[in-house]
């Protein structure tokens, strides 16, 4: 048997919900097809309740956002399988890479992304900065190539002040599996609350410092190696 004081509170409590999602910006529309209910059953409820324009402009952007990601999620996903085509394609092309490769590269790297000695700067140690973590571990392993194992460098976390810094540096320790006994002091750059930059989130984790003690012969190997590459002697 239907319980009578049950059937009387269901409309009560939609309408409860009805006036809380009203203020929270909802259209009637929107209203009417979750609850189930008439659209004109919905407007009698909210009618006397004024919409706040930006609550009713968030919400319209939250729609669109729905809206284009599955509009675009088929694309998405064609996009990311032929990714993944093309990534197993050059594996293949590519095969197995030498200590050759390894020096070709980790020299461009370094001559790209690396400190370098200038005229009026003598500076021939080896310092690599950057936030990439598939580049760094690329120089490490050209680095080991050429005698210097992870346990050599110092290390040390470039990142804004705002970010948790010891939580960065056992991000790269984990990801690279470094020493952690080798890191040093980071560097902390000023954080200014009106950036538009994007590196804030959780997935930000600064930059990573690499410098090689006594390094001066490794910096001149480096050099050559770019040398050769390009076909300069002397």
């Amino acid at each position: 048997m239907t319980d009578p004081l049950a059937t009387e509170a269901q409309p009560a409590e939609r309408r409860t919900r009805a006036l809380a999602m009203r203020a929270a910006g909802r259209s009637v529309p929107k209203i009417a097809d979750e609850l189930q209910v008439a659209r004109s059953t919905v407007y009698g409820w909210v009618r006397h309740i004024p919409v706040d324009p930006e609550r009713r402009a968030e919400h319209r952007r939250a729609h669109a956002k729905v809206m284009t990601d599955a509009r675009w999620a088929g694309h998405h996903d064609e996009r990311e399988r032929r990714r993944a085509v093309a990534h197993d394609a050059v594996r293949a092309r590519i095969g197995v890479v030498g200590d050759r490769d390894l020096m070709l590269a980790g020299a461009v790297i370094y001559w790209s992304e690396g400190r370098k000695s200038k005229p009026w700067r003598r500076d021939e140690r080896v310092t690599l900065t950057n936030s990439d973590p598939r580049l760094v571990e690329l120089f490490l392993r050209f680095l080991a190539v050429c005698g210097i194992e992870r346990d050599v460098p110092h290390y040390r976390v470039s990142i804004h002040e705002s970010a948790d810094v010891a939580a960065a540096a056992a991000w790269w320790v984990e990801v690279l599996q470094l020493p952690a006994h080798r890191f040093r002091r980071a560097t902390l750059k000023r954080h200014r609350p009106t950036t538009t930059r994007h590196n804030t989130g959780d997935d930000y984790h600064g930059c990573l410092v690499v410098e090689v003690p006594r390094s001066r012969e490794l910096y001149w190997t480096i050099e050559g190696i770019v040398d050769a590459a390009v076909g300069r002697h002397g």
